[in-house]
């Protein structure tokens, strides 16, 4: 392997120490009223919190470098997946969007021989590196690194950039939640109309990008999305856009928390050499993702510790995503998302177990920890191991809008931006209609009004294919794929005498069945839709898996 088995055992060695020191700090934290000993416990807990950071960090650095190989041409596909979101996610337990721009990152430095040493030694933090990103380019590279290696903090590294003309660093989109009181009558309009905008933006796109959809026609028809929205205190900007000045002043005021220990730099492990051998890349994968799951157990654990007494405000930083940015070098979702299960693996110690045994990954445990009760946790845990990532996503989502369906609520997880829309469209429709109307009332005119305008124009012939993509939910019927069906495929090939019967037909993605199936990298035998059994055909080790 391309990871030196020194480097492993120091890295295990590392982690061995500090879970044994987090160990100490219980759950519950003992109340402490005195401040000068809340100060000394927020301390030592950020202390290990830090390190264990800079060390996650270090272990997500290597999985994006292989990640990024493994995402060229069809390597996934010798997995049986079609692209690396769906890999990450069913073979490692990682959100496909996470792993997605963790390989984007690292084809990024790429291009940037400097910055990409610099993150290796762990002299620059995955933020600061995001931060210069844009100019860290030719003869600016070095430039730009040093600043960043000498304690640059990532807001004014940002402001440097955006102030030499560059453009902000990517960040994580903030989602916030419209909820609304749907009518009984009127919910399968809405329905319908969510069912033919997937059929334009994808079948597998997230319920915000057809209500985007919803709204850009209503709006585009009642001359735009509204005038005014000050009283809706959602359309407010948002609380991190008046913190920058904080921020500066907190950095100034505290020479940027020199009384806070600075860690030492942890090296990512192992150098990517060959890219070449897929197995390969994929045994090193499994055995970061392995030390990554170790190192979650005590990040979690010092994380949930650290949010709950608000440690953050003690030390002397503007909010969580400042302190996450700049002692961190993590982005706050991913800080406190663990920390959130970990909450919840103390309040159901059966899925902390399931977790501990491998029985679920972390993304299922996540997945579960959002949605079951102590009544429901062991059903979730059994159908977890029976099933892929993305169809336990899909049952628990579709369990939670029964629920919501029966109490009459509808809801959108959405951007601000696409909320903001939302909101404003609401406003449109109460103008057209002419009367005061409730949200819900609003949404289904603007259902309505797209099913009005898209049903002529997306009716079809009512063809066996068409009746078999709608059976399959116009979705990819391989297990863990999360992509939208494009094909319709014969279990038994036409050529083979195959007919085309239903039950000889399934709904299938592009890639899996023009480079998986059709390439001899995927089988499925069976009858449809409920007893197909899928294989992927393994080639030999000096066959294309190397390509």
């Amino acid at each position: 392997m391309n990871v030196p088995a020194s480097q492993l055992e120091t890295l295990d060695a590392r982690l061995k120490a500090l879970a044994s020191a987090a160990s100490l700090l219980g759950w519950p934290l003992p109340r402490v009223r005195n401040e000068g000993e809340r100060l000394a416990l927020v301390r030592s807990i950020e202390s290990l919190l830090v390190l264990v950071g800079r060390g996650h960090g270090a272990i997500d650095v290597a999985i994006g470098e292989r990640l990024d190989a493994m995402s060229v041409g069809d390597r996934t596909l010798v997995f049986g997946h079609a692209g690396i979101g769906d890999y990450s996610r069913e073979e490692h337990g990682m959100n496909a969007s996470t792993a997605q721009k963790k390989a984007r990152f690292s084809r990024e430095l790429r291009s940037r021989p400097l910055l990409r040493a610099a993150v290796r030694a762990g002299e620059v933090t995955m933020r600061q590196a995001e931060a210069v990103l844009p100019l860290a380019r030719g003869d600016e590279e070095a430039l730009w690194v040093e600043r960043a290696r000498n304690r640059g903090t990532v807001r004014g590294l940002t402001e440097a950039v955006k102030g030499a003309g560059g453009a902000g660093a990517e960040e994580d989109e903030e989602l916030v939640c419209i909820r609304v009181r749907l009518p009984a009558e009127t919910r399968p309009m809405v329905e319908e109309a969510e069912e033919l905008a997937g059929r334009i933006v994808g079948a597998a796109s997230p319920k915000w990008v057809r209500a985007q959809a919803l709204c850009d026609e209503f709006n585009g028809f009642y001359d735009g999305p509204g005038d005014g929205g000050a009283a809706d205190a959602l359309l407010a900007a948002p609380a991190a856009e008046f913190l920058d000045p904080a921020k500066e002043w907190l950095e100034k005021q505290t020479e940027q928390w020199a009384f806070l220990a600075r860690p030492d730099p942890v090296p990512a492990p192992g150098q990517l050499v060959d890219d070449a051998d897929v197995r390969r890349l994929h045994r090193e994968l499994c055995m970061l993702f392995d030390r990554r799951r170790r190192c979650d157990e005590v990040f979690g654990h010092l994380a949930m510790l650290f949010l709950k007494m608000e440690g953050w405000r003690l030390l002397g930083f503007a909010s969580v995503q400042h302190y996450c940015d700049e002692r961190l070098g993590m982005s706050v979702r991913a800080v406190e998302q663990r920390a959130a299960l970990e909450r919840r693996l103390y309040e159901l110690p059966s899925l902390r177990q399931a977790m501990s045994e491998r029985r679920v990954s972390y993304e299922q445990a996540r997945l579960i920890a959002r949605h079951a009760d102590d009544e429901s946790v062991e059903e979730w845990i059994g159908r977890a191991e029976r099933t892929t990532c993305v169809a336990l996503r899909r049952q628990l989502l579709g369990e939670r809008e029964a629920q919501m369906c029966a109490r009459g609520d509808y809801e959108i997880w959405a951007p601000r931006r696409v909320a903001e829309m939302l909101l404003a469209t609401f406003r449109t429709a109460r103008k057209a209609a002419g009367r005061g109307l409730s949200a819900g009332e609003c949404y289904a005119k603007v259902a309505a009004h797209f099913v009005e305008t898209w049903k002529p124009a997306l009716t079809q012939a009512n063809t066996v294919q068409r009746r078999v993509l709608e059976r399959d939910r116009w979705l990819c019927q391989v297990p863990g794929c999360s992509r939208a069906a494009a094909h319709v495929h014969h279990v038994e090939f036409r050529s083979a005498g195959g007919s085309d019967d239903p039950s000889n037909l399934t709904s299938i993605c592009a890639a899996h069945h023009l480079r998986g199936i059709h390439m001899g990298r995927l089988r499925v035998t069976g009858t449809a839709p409920d007893n197909l059994h899928w294989e992927v055909v393994s080639p030999p080790d000096d066959g294309p898996a190397t390509q």
